[in-house]
């Protein structure tokens, strides 16, 4: 039988973003080293109910499995966590030390506002896709062959890389100035890399920078912490890749 774990838990909770918040302490016991970070929050939680003496911890989570993003948290000072190439649902109880005190605690960011606890608002990204994020080809009831439209398989793989962002805003939280070039630029380059994508890329890239100054976000300063801490390693290439497209759009 595995070792349990016992662990303090410095957690931030906020009723709203209207209130100063603060960090709570909690205790819990006798945790599985194979259970995921999530799971050992929902032992809290289900302590906390038990009690009757306080809301529940808020939290986001969907998939656990790290594919939708929602679990974004910063875990010990780190986006996601300490494991690299990770989300926070992939992130293990035996990656702690017995009797550690973890600190838990929401994205720090101004275009990221807290709602409650540990859950942020993260509409901004909704509304920098929204604002060029796709393409305006009639896909839909015009199914035709994977291989009717040639695609090199150097672009192709570009193109699904950059596809692979999660859109957690781990990048976000983790660069100092709260930049969002990498989720933008990802974006981006995926569909500027493919057919489909490259008929309104010069409307796309302007509409979609421009939104994303508008959102408050701040300015790169290639410092890479955001592609440290990616939890799908996307490359910090794609923010020279939507510079590029950046100036192009002008001519």
């Amino acid at each position: 039988m595995d070792n349990l774990l016992n662990f303090k838990l410095k957690i931030w909770r906020q009723k709203n973003n209207i209130e100063i918040g603060k960090f709570k302490t909690y205790k819990v016991y006798n945790i599985s080293p194979n259970s995921s970070f999530l799971e050992m929050l929902d032992i809290v939680n289900n302590n906390i109910i038990t009690s009757k003496k306080e809301d529940p911890i808020s939290f986001d989570h969907d998939c656990r499995e790290g594919i939708c993003g929602m679990c974004s948290l910063y875990i010990n000072g780190r986006a996601h966590g300490p494991d690299s190439l990770t989300t926070t649902c992939q992130v293990y109880m035996r990656n702690f030390i017995n009797n550690e005190t973890i600190w838990i605690e929401p994205w720090r960011a101004t275009s990221f506002p807290i709602i409650k606890d540990l859950i942020v608002d993260r509409s901004s990204f909704d509304r920098i896709i929204m604002s060029g994020g796709f393409i305006s080809v009639n896909t839909f009831g015009n199914t035709v062959d994977g291989n009717n439209i040639l695609i090199s398989k150097d672009d192709a793989e570009k193109s699904f890389n950059a596809a692979s962002c999660i859109g957690c805003g781990a990048c976000v939280a983790s660069c100092k100035n709260g930049s969002a070039m990498l989720f933008v630029s990802s974006k981006i380059a995926h569909l500027s890399m493919l057919p489909q994508g490259k008929i309104e890329r010069k409307k796309r890239v302007l509409n979609m920078v421009n939104k994303m100054d508008e959102e408050g976000f701040g300015s790169c300063t290639n410092t890479k912490t955001c592609e440290t801490e990616c939890p799908k390693g996307i490359s910090t290439e794609h923010i020279s890749i939507l510079n590029k497209e950046y100036i192009l759009s002008f001519f």
